[in-house]
Parts: structure tokens; sequence; C-alpha cells
């Protein structure tokens, strides 16, 4: 049983994080001028720090789940989502969790194995982080700790560029002529975009991003185990 996996985060919606990253911004070293120091600051401490700030999306402890997609076998993507992304995530975690628990049976002789780019580094990663702060209990099924070479685990970004290489979902998309991210809402948006359609109201387009994303590794996913040629 394969279940293909893909998430979307947002940063951290604590307003004292985000100005503890804009009051730790200095100028650089090669400033030695007081009147210079100051007006770099001016000018770039609030961008410098708010750059800092969006980072936390990739942190698990500080950043928030606002998007869930997972899909199993060949079955349609089921995708978790909420206009009220902040007060809902606990929620969102708690629906994905049961997705798991009723598509698996852990008497199964076989465990299943779960596919994604960058799924061990990150989105088991962050989804372990947010279910131990939040307090919601995962299934036994998901492999939180697995390595990238275990069986329960089937990462295309290493499958493809190896232990420690890096290669973009967009890039393998443009290698093996599949659709490119996005491209099913026709809108500009990518993971670094996240969050401003979040802010911006439109988390529903995330989520059919997100949605597109786990076609996109099942499709890939198929193409690196030759289930299906080009």
């Amino acid at each position: 049983m394969n279940f293909y996996l893909d998430i979307e985060t947002i940063p951290s919606q604590n307003p004292q994080v985000k100005q503890q990253f804009i009051d730790k911004v200095k100028a650089p070293g090669s400033y030695k001028k007081q009147e210079s120091i100051d007006q770099w600051m001016a000018e770039n401490r609030e961008t410098v720090g708010e750059d800092n700030w969006k980072k936390t999306s990739f942190d698990g402890g500080l950043g928030h789940v606002c998007c869930i997609g997972v899909a199993v076998d060949n079955e349609p993507v089921s995708v978790y989502y909420s206009e009220s992304y902040l007060n809902d995530e606990k929620n969102i975690l708690s629906q994905f969790f049961n997705y798991i628990s009723e598509k698996y049976d852990p008497s199964s002789m076989t465990p299943p194995r779960f596919i994604g780019h960058n799924i061990t580094s990150f989105d088991l990663r962050f989804l372990f982080q947010r279910a131990v702060v939040l307090g919601v209990k995962p299934p036994r099924a998901i492999p939180f700790g697995a390595r990238n070479w275990d069986k329960s685990i089937f990462d295309t970004m290493t499958a493809w560029a190896g232990y420690n290489g890096t290669v973009s979902l967009d890039k393998l998309c443009s290698v093996l002529d599949l659709p490119l991210k996005g491209s099913e809402t026709g809108e500009d948006i990518d993971g670094s975009k996240v969050w401003d359609f979040v802010r911006d109201g439109k988390i529903s387009t995330v989520a059919e991003y997100c949605k597109g994303d786990v076609d996109r590794v099942r499709e890939i996913h198929k193409r690196m185990t030759f289930q299906q040629t080009a």
C-alpha cells in the first residue's frame, strides 16, 4: 500500500515570534559608522526581519500546517484544510491521521510505504513536530523516524539526486514532461508563495495546488519504478 503525501506550511502566526526576528536584525559588519548603521537599519530592518520570520514555515516548532494532501495507491487525492487554518490546525492533523488509520489495516502483512518529495526531511518531520506541539496522537503506521533508504519510504528527491543531493519537484516534472507546479490553478504559485495566498484569503487555491503536487509525486514515483513509461 502506497500513501502519496504533500503538505503546505505557513510561518508562525505568533506576533511575538515575528517581532523577535525583527528585533534580532543587525546591520552587516562592514558598516562601521553609526550614521550608516542607522540608515541601513531604517531601510532594511523590517524586510530582513520578515524574510527571516517567513523561514519559520520550515520549522515545525514555530510554523503551522495549513494543508495536507494525501492519496492511497490510485485513489483520488484527499485534501485537508480550513478557511480558519490557524484555529483548525489540530483538526487538520486529526483528519489526516484518521485517513491513514481508516485506509491501513495494522494486521496487514505488508507495511505501508509513504511517498513524497523530500518527505523524510520535511513533510514527515514537520508533521511529527506539529503533532507533538498540538498533542495529536498519530497512527503508528506513519514512519516518522524512517530514513531515506528504509522500505517504508520512497523519497523522489533522494531517488533522483542521491543521498544529500537535491532537485526541485518542478525540475523533475520538466525533465519527465509532466505538468509543472501550479499548472492546475492557473496562478503563479509555489511553496515560497503559499503564505501570500493564505494571507490573501486564497487557501482554496493552495489546497488545489497541494492536490496537484500529490498527483505529480504519484506520477513521478510510477516513472521512477517503471510502472509507467514516457
